[in-house]
């Protein structure tokens, strides 16, 4: 095997590791403040210490980890000020994208739409907070969020908005429409707005509706950590 080969083949293997950590930060099997020890990761992964370092700079790089004294390579706690920094502009890309859906959406995409939200809004209720129930009604948030990107037909638009939804562990927003009723319930309806506003083809409540639910789950989730977090957060 040449040089090359060698190099390819190592900067493919840090990059699907790197992916698989991130996957599991995103979903809460590592949470927030966890500590990750580059042992126990080589363990899991069946490899060396080396590609699982260079993986982990990797995400530190993309500031979903850091490295703190004395204990390492942790998960990263966003502040929330940068939460509502990242929304902000989250909020202005998904406006935009609703406004390009409202000439472009058909109506099986309405009916995908109304019953990811319905989905989203039946898996998310029940008397227990658990890790699978979060899970299925983000997955059905998530799936509200970029059919609406997906027939904004803009690529370059839709890969904006999913590195901004990548920045934070989706786990936490999850818990949100799980453990908070009004949060949900608000949720939902802040959807249907979406909805109706698309449908109508009124391009301005579109752009209104969606900006403002964004800035919304934004400001709960910055809220979250506030509440949640015992760093200072300063900048």
């Amino acid at each position: 095997m040449t040089d090359s080969l060698l190099e390819t083949t190592g900067h493919a293997l840090v990059d699907e590791i790197a992916g698989k950590i991130r996957e599991r930060i995103m979903n809460g099997d590592i949470p927030i403040g966890a500590q990750l020890r580059q042992a126990e990761l080589a363990s899991d992964f069946g490899v060396s210490r080396t590609p699982i370092r260079e993986a982990l700079r990797q995400l530190q790089t993309g500031g979903l980890i850091e490295v703190v004294p004395n204990r390492g390579a942790v998960v990263r706690v966003p502040a929330p000020w940068e939460v509502r920094e990242a929304y902000e502009v989250r909020a202005e890309l998904e406006a935009l994208a609703a406004v390009r859906a409202v000439s472009r959406i058909s109506r099986q995409d309405l009916a995908r739409l109304r019953t990811a939200n319905q989905q989203m809004y039946d898996r998310s209720q029940g008397s227990d907070e658990s890790q699978e129930r979060a899970l299925a009604s983000r997955k059905e948030n998530d799936v509200f969020h970029t059919t609406i990107a997906e027939i904004a037909a803009n690529a370059r638009l839709a890969r904006m908005i999913e590195e901004i939804n990548e920045t934070f562990p989706r786990n936490v927003s999850a818990q949100l429409l799980v453990g908070d009723e009004r949060h949900r319930e608000e949720n939902y309806q802040e959807h249907l707005r979406i909805i109706e506003a698309i449908e109508n083809g009124d391009v301005e409540a579109a752009r209104a509706e969606t900006r403002a639910h964004v800035v919304s789950a934004g400001e709960q989730l910055a809220r979250w950590y506030e509440q949640r977090s015992s760093t200072v957060f300063t900048g």
